[in-house]
């Protein structure tokens, strides 16, 4: 046992030096993408919190149109159909925009950037031409508490889209300019998060208010 692990304690307090034989014991922090991603899946989730609110807020307020329209009045499910074939479109081709980062390959990831965008954009206007005809209705938000509650919790999703589009632009400006830098690999990470969540949300949003508030 001379000179192994167990012959001199001091060197190996924890006694792990089979461990650090096989190479699998691990010391200092973790590396920054790892703590990035993390800190980011906590504003992913503190997100999430707040949209559970309004989820909450539209369910409460679903019936009270203060004899208004009705969603079952009110939406077109063939064009939200389309929208929700858009965004999650988008999200096959941001994994793919992803891919080709890890490789390093700026062609492709501008190529799947800038579809995703598009995308985005076909998404966007969908949205928009939706809110305009209901305002033009006579169905907006001050119409009834059902419709402030369908503004909000729809159009805050939007907003966050129209975000996503331009920290999406962003990316591919800073990919263009300075390729795949550390840093800039953790921010595509988390664009990636940021863009998946909303489709996860937007799926909740496409069975909660238009399917089920299409059968009322």
């Amino acid at each position: 046992m001379a000179g192994g692990a167990f012959a001199y304690p001091h060197a190996d307090p924890h006694h792990l030096g089979g461990m650090q034989a096989t190479g699998t014991a691990h010391t200092g922090v973790a590396p920054k993408r790892i703590v990035t991603g993390y800190g980011f899946w906590i504003f992913i989730l503190s997100d999430m919190v707040m949209f559970s609110a309004f989820f909450a807020t539209y369910a409460v307020l679903l019936h009270q149109t203060a004899g208004g329209p009705s969603g079952r009045e009110l939406f077109n499910l063939r064009n939200v159909v389309i929208e929700t074939g858009c965004l999650l479109a988008s999200s096959f081709t941001c994994g793919f925009a992803s891919i080709a980062a890890d490789f390093r390959n700026r062609t492709w990831f501008q190529v799947a950037m800038a579809i995703t965008c598009v995308f985005g954009l076909a998404f966007l206007a969908i949205e928009g031409r939706e809110f305009a005809d209901l305002v033009e209705r006579g169905a907006g938000p001050t119409r009834s508490a059902f419709l402030s509650a369908f503004f909000t919790l729809v159009g805050c999703h939007g907003l966050h889209v129209s975000a996503g589009e331009l920290w999406l632009l962003t990316m591919m400006a800073q990919v263009f300019a300075k390729g795949f830098r550390a840093d800039i690999q953790r921010r595509i990470l988390c664009f990636a998060l940021f863009w998946h969540a909303l489709d996860i949300i937007w799926i909740a949003v496409f069975t909660i208010v238009y399917l089920i508030g299409s059968a009322q």
